[in-house]
Order: structure tokens, then sequence, then C-alpha cells
């Protein structure tokens, strides 16, 4: 990625979490009015929370000085369209331009003219919705020189270059340590969400999925205003600007097809495990991703059965993006490694998806055993590095820390070839190959341990903690399995079934019922129960996701209409 990222027009964007594939039995909402009794009506709404989700302020609107979107507003809707959302929410909407993303389980609503985003989404929020920018993701590589050729091969110009870091890192001692317990270093499915992958480089051979789209282009309006636009089955890298052969750069050190002879040696070896999930387009000379690409895709992993999903992206500084940390946080409720890059600029902590305490963040070496001088640093208050790879030299030493040499990564580059790069970008895929090793040899351990694994057995550098394969494979090996076995894997279809009553003196005066499938475990189920009189009700809520069954109560008086989040366990 080019530093520093570039700072877009203003924008908002709000929170969901798993895209919806169906649902049934919606008890429609009626507006507020005349209760058939006589006297006013009001409504309660809001979202029933699965076990272990936390509430977030409806108010919180995020970051408007990070690269945002301009000109939208994304709403946490649950999948749902602007007109099936409480009578508040929908009042607040009306004569909004709005698109449904049962994709990200977001709704789009364009900010009117002559309003700011900022105002726009604080209406929004006074009306119980939540709002937050849609943010704009870079993909973290330091750009290369574009002069340097790439042939078949390991030569690039005319020196021929080696893995050095696959020494660093010890991927031998690794493959050695699976030999000798009968394996192949095959790994688990590993999602890579980046600009795409090169479908027919030839060092891919026999290693990909058949992967998504989530962002074909990236379209700019009359006003300037950037997005990413349609969605597909068409994964192929881009092809222009400088963060062309980005994904197929991390793909290949993930799992380039190893003994081949062709190429590169990846981490894993063999088998169609790779998935290619593109949510960076490009329109003119701007590439990136946004919120509701990356809540997509990461959604789009898990219910194809990724156990590890690697984000060779970021968002610049110490950000924090809630649409994107809903769906973070639902891959590791269903038991996937994620791990993402630390992030480019040394003084601006760490980006997020990195920071997220569900990720495991990744900075650089360059030459030494020091971290690179683009690699970020966290700041007071920020966890952590989780480990350190190699992530190429990129002037580490000088004055500009961006004049690139020979001792930059050795990476598959676009139109089947080869070439040298450097960034944060390629440190993050060598510990997610580490953690695919791991997954297959020991399917058995949780996404937890495997973290535990990686760390645990990493070597002390004055960088950080060093990746080092053949003790994490050593260590994994010897780990006892979880005492409680984890959930079962979701598969594509989770059905749910959701019920909320309004009680008073333990006599139900009004309900709200819905039931469906849903791409990921749902953790946030919006309700609506309208047509209730004032006074004080006990909110009861019942949530059923497969075999399990959680509830929770809440206690509320009307006197207006009334949004209110429904906690189970």
């Amino acid at each position: 990625m080019k530093r520093p990222p570039v700072r877009l027009p203003r924008h908002l964007a709000l929170l969901l979490t798993g895209g919806l594939l169906s649902a049934c039995s919606i008890t429609p909402a009626p507006p507020s009015g005349e209760f058939p009794g006589g006297g006013t009506s009001y409504t309660v709404s809001g979202e029933v929370l699965a076990p272990g989700v936390k509430d977030i302020p409806a108010a919180q609107t995020g970051n408007w000085s990070a690269p945002h979107v301009a000109g939208q507003v994304l709403v946490r809707s649950g999948g749902l369209s602007a007109q099936q959302l409480a009578p508040a929410a929908r009042s607040a909407l009306a004569g909004i331009r709005t698109q449904t993303l049962s994709s990200a389980g977001l709704t789009l609503a364009y900010t009117p003219a002559g309003q700011s985003d900022a105002a726009f989404a604080a209406k929004l929020a006074r009306s119980g919705l939540s709002a937050q920018p849609n943010y704009f993701y870079r993909a973290l590589a330091v750009p290369n020189d574009p002069g340097v050729p790439g042939n078949a091969g390991v030569k690039v110009g005319a020196a021929t270059y080696d893995q050095d870091y696959l020494t660093r890192i010890n991927a031998q001692g690794g493959w050695n340590a699976l030999s000798a317990l009968g394996k192949t270093p095959v790994g688990a499915v590993t999602a890579i969400l980046d600009s795409g992958v090169d479908l027919n480089h030839p060092d891919l051979a026999g290693r990909l999925l058949p992967g998504r789209d989530f962002c074909p282009a990236l379209l700019t309006d009359d006003q300037g205003n950037t997005d990413c636009v349609g969605e597909d089955n068409d994964p192929s890298d881009l092809t222009t600007t400088s963060v062309a052969g980005h994904g197929t750069a991390s793909a290949g050190l993930l799992g380039a097809a190893t003994n081949n002879g062709l190429g590169l040696a990846g981490l894993t070896w063999s088998g169609r495990t790779i998935l290619p999930i593109k949510v960076i387009g490009v329109g003119g000379s701007v590439a990136g991703a946004t919120t509701a690409s990356l809540t997509a895709g990461v959604n789009y992993a898990v219910a194809q059965g990724a156990r590890v999903i690697n984000l060779s992206l970021g968002l610049t500084g110490p950000n924090t993006d809630p649409a994107l940390a809903v769906a973070i946080g639902s891959a590791a409720a269903a038991d996937v490694v994620l791990v993402a890059a630390a992030g480019n600029t040394p003084g601006d902590g760490l980006y997020y998806p990195a920071s997220d305490p569900h990720v495991l963040a990744v900075g650089a070496l360059g030459r030494s055993d020091a971290l690179a001088c683009y690699s970020a640093r966290p700041q007071p208050g920020q966890k952590a590095l989780d480990l350190v790879a190699p992530g190429g030299n990129a002037g580490t030493g000088t004055s500009t820390c961006n004049q690139f040499g020979p001792d930059d990564l050795l990476v598959l580059g676009p139109n089947g070839g080869y070439r040298l790069d450097a960034g944060t970008s390629f440190a993050a895929p060598q510990v997610s190959g580490a953690a695919a090793l791991i997954r297959a040899l020991r399917p058995d351990l949780t996404a937890s341990q495997v973290g535990q694994v990686l760390t645990g057995s990493a070597r002390t550098v004055p960088g950080g903690k060093l990746l080092d394969v053949g003790a994490a494979i050593a260590a994994a090996e010897v780990t006892d399995p979880p005492v409680t076995p984890p959930e079962p894997h979701p598969t594509p279809e989770v059905r749910y079934t959701l019920q909320v009553e309004a009680l008073q003196g333990g006599t139900v005066v009004g309900q709200y019922r819905t039931s469906g499938v849903r791409l990921t475990t749902p953790q946030r189920l919006p309700y609506t129960i309208a047509d209730l009189p004032a006074g004080r009700y006990v909110l009861s809520a019942t949530l059923t996701v497969g075999s399990r069954t959680s509830s929770g109560q809440v206690n509320v008086t009307l006197g207006g209409d009334t949004t209110l989040d429904i906690p189970t366990e």
C-alpha cells in the first residue's frame, strides 16, 4: 500500500451481523398510533443479543477523520430492508435512497443533498439506529519499483533470488516434523481477503478453491465519492494500480504449489485449500476495500468453511470498525483463526483489524531481527504485536524507509511471474500458513489454542516474537485437546428462531416471532413489538440457534417509542 493512505471524503456506516439467506414468519410491525382499546400506543424495538455479545451504543458513529466512503451511511439492519425496520427507523429513512447489502447484513443509506454525513448519521442514531463510517481499507504492501521485471522461475531482472525468509521462520523444521509424523504439509482451508488472485499462475495450479468478488469495481460519482460496486464469482487479481498482484503474492507465500519443480515453495504444499476472496477494487488510480466489502468477505469465508482468514490490509491508525468487528467476532465465535498485517507506518499505532482482540497482529522484520522501519508499532493502550515475520527490508536503516533492494521478499507476481516486494502484508501470510498447517495436523485444537501454540513457540528477537514453524508444529503435536470440545463449525445454513414477548403481570400482551437461515451464527437479531399502551413491561426473549437455546429479560417503561436491546445467556 502507498503511504500515507489517501484520505477520502467523509462518510458514515452502520453495524450488523451475519448475512441473511432466508427468513420466514416475520411478524409485521404496524405503525404507532391509536391503541385498539383506546389511547395512544407505542412501539418497542431493538436487538436480541446472543450469549457473550456486548451491546454497542446506538449513538456510536466512529472516527470521521479516518479514510471512508463519502455520501452514504451503513445501517445495522440484520439483513432486513429499510421497509422492515422499526417505525422510528422507517421514519428516519423515509424518502431516503437505500440499498440492502444482504451479504454483509447491512443497509446502505445515501446521505441527502445538503446534509453532512455526520449530521445524517446523528439523525439515524436518534431514531435508534447505529451509524459508523464505511471505512476505506488499503492493501498493506510497501509498493516496489514497477520497473523491476519478473520472469518465470526465481529470477527478477538479471539476478536470481531465493526465499531466505523460509530459513528465518524455520519452515523446513516444520515440514520435517510433519514428515516424521507421516504427514504432508497440506494446510486447512484458508481464505485470502485481498485484491484477488491470479487464477492462472502456474505456481498456484491445483491450489485454489472457487472464490468470490465483493468489489468488482470502485466507482467514483460526480462529487468524487468512491465506493465498491457489484458482486460476482470472479476473484481474479487486479492488473492495474500499485496493488496489482498483492493478493497473488499473499496466496503464494501461504501456499505456492511445492515440489513441482517450479518457482516458489509455499508454507502449505498442495491441495485445493486456498479460498480467494476479492474485497479490494480499483477505480482509476484508487484501490481499496470498504467496510461493506470486507464484512461480506469475512462472512463468506466463514460460510465456506475457512479455518484461517488472512487479512493483509488495514485501516490506518488506531481505529475500530464496529461493523467489521461484529463479523470478526462472529468468525472467532465460529472457531476461525484470524491473522492481519500490523500496518505500514511506524507512528500511527496498530492498524485495524490487526488491533482487534480476536485477530493475530503480525509485524514485519527487516534485514535484521529488529522491526522493519515501516512496520507499525503499538501505541499506548493497544495490545502488543502477537507475532513478527520477515517482511522485506524496504530501506530499513535509511532515512527514506522506501529504498527497495535485494533484501526484500521473493513473491509471486502478476501474469504468472515473480517479483520482490515488502510490507507487513507479506509477513502475515507466513503466520496464516503456519496456522493452516497446525489446523490440518490437529483439527481438534481450537482457534485460541492455535494462537497460543504459535505465540508460545515463537523465538524472542528484538522485534518481538518471531514465528518458528518447526517449534510450532512440535508444540501443536503435544498440546492437549480442549477439555470441552468446541461447538461444531457452523454449516452455511444456520437455522434460528427468535421469540420476544411483552408481558404485564405475567400476561403476554404483545409478541414478535421470526425464524430463518443465516450464512453465519447470528449474534444480533432485530425485533419490533408495536401497538403497546403506555406502562411497564417485561420483555422476554428466547433465541434458539441449532440445538442451543438462550433467553433473557429486561424491564421497560413505555411512554413513547423506545429502542432497547435484550442480552441473552
